[in-house]
């Protein structure tokens, strides 16, 4: 049982606070977890559960802002957990975005959502369609008439009909003009390249995305040629579990609109699209270095919004970086990002220049991280293949649309 939500900003403002039970929790507590998170580093934002001498603390952040969640009782840790991360999708779906203006400009909004998705400390409508039904969209009408009637309820009157029903993920006979759905297998690929160039390590995380316009109670089946090679899969709550433990199919009754319907990793991994070769050398105060991008396994699709960034040591007065294709800007920080964009056919794209190191050093101590950063549309990279895609209880039958996506995540280059 959760007992209280805090939102916090980047500079650990308390932007909102949601008191859930009868205890009620201190605000000091959001002040012990900002001295511990600036004390550990960024390694304190990757610990789950924090045990502080009151309280457990889940932590999830999102784009700047921190969503805690804090209990004094025994509970399992991955409901707060994904608790936290649906609350975190449906205020960026309603807001358009998560940033700190964006909650205070929306108080009234977030409050509201969080009474609906939580009742006395527990996960109670969470289901980001029937949640739209019950509290409206904010938009500039509403918010003219709040300012003009004094009243800025948008809680609808009435409850949605799908809560009482069997599928309470989707509205109850929705019609649509166009029988349509969309899946998208949208991938992220993480590696560590070692210095030499060997690959130490390669995973892909994926999510399969679905957009649904489809009218009646529509059944779906969803199969892959492949369905062996993933791991670590989730689903949403609309799929049977049943008929994908025994034939590693998805059966289910879709919502309506855009959704997530399962997500999975695919480890190990011997093949990336690109090589990243980094040459760093130093004598007499001057570091020399040279980076060389290129194709290292042809996907057979564009491969396109190519960075490369390392950050400068500190020891690292000032930097002369010239590239033969993009451009180069070396942040405040001291970040170095060079936007490659798309391959040229013509050449192999190469940045060069040199390091002025601090007075006294004759060597570079440290050497950079490089990560990089792609795109390839119009194919996952992980291997997955779509099957097929059945339905049933349709009158007409649908259109149907397929998509590949795979970007960098944590894409790592060590020199």
């Amino acid at each position: 049982m959760l007992q209280c939500i805090f939102l916090l900003s980047d500079s650990g403002e308390v932007l909102l606070e949601k008191q859930l039970t009868g205890h009620r929790v201190d605000r000091s507590i959001c002040a012990w977890f900002w001295e511990q998170s600036i004390a550990q580093g960024d390694s304190f934002k990757f610990m789950p559960v924090i045990a502080s001498p009151t309280h457990y603390i889940f932590q999830v952040f999102r784009e700047g802002i921190t969503f805690l969640a804090c209990t004094q009782v025994e509970m399992p840790p991955l409901m707060a957990t994904e608790f936290l991360c649906r609350v975190a999708d449906v205020l960026s779906d309603y807001l358009g975005g998560l940033n700190e203006d964006l909650i205070k400009d929306n108080f009234v909004i977030v409050y509201e959502l969080l009474d609906e998705m939580i009742d006395n400390g527990f996960p109670l409508t969470t289901e980001p369609n029937i949640l739209r039904e019950m509290i409206a969209l904010p938009n500039i009408v509403s918010k003219v008439l709040s300012v003009v009637t004094g009243t800025s309820s948008n809680v609808s009157n009435t409850l949605p009909v799908a809560t009482a029903s069997c599928v309470p993920w989707r509205k109850m006979d929705p019609k649509n003009t166009s029988n349509e759905v969309y899946v998208d297998l949208v991938e992220e690929m993480d590696a560590i390249i070692s210095r030499d160039g060997t690959l130490v390590k390669c995973e892909i995380y994926g999510e399969v995305q679905v957009n649904s316009h489809l009218s009646g109670l529509p059944d779906l089946t969803l199969s892959f040629a492949n369905a062996s090679i993933l791991n670590d899969v989730r689903f949403h709550p609309c799929v049977r579990l049943r008929p994908w433990e025994s034939q590693q199919i998805l059966s289910f009754v879709p919502p309506d609109g855009q959704f997530k319907l399962m997500s999975y990793r695919v480890k190990k991994l011997k093949n990336i699209p690109i090589y990243v070769k980094p040459q760093l050398s130093s004598d007499s105060g001057i570091c020399r270095i040279s980076v060389l991008v290129g194709i290292k396994n042809d996907p057979r699709k564009p491969i396109d919004s190519i960075t490369v960034e390392f950050q400068l040591p500190p020891c690292v007065l000032s930097a002369n970086l010239t590239p033969n294709h993009g451009t180069v800007n070396i942040l405040a920080n001291k970040t170095c990002s060079w936007s490659i964009g798309r391959l040229p056919k013509d050449k192999a794209p190469s940045l060069s220049g040199t390091l002025v190191l601090a007075a006294g050093l004759e060597r570079l101590p440290v050497f950079p991280t490089f990560q990089v950063g792609f795109r390839v549309m119009g194919t996952a990279l992980s291997g997955l293949q779509i099957d097929k895609l059945d339905f049933k209880n349709l009158p007409s039958r649908p259109y149907k649309g397929f998509r590949g996506l795979t970007r960098a995540g944590e894409y790592q280059v060590r020199s």
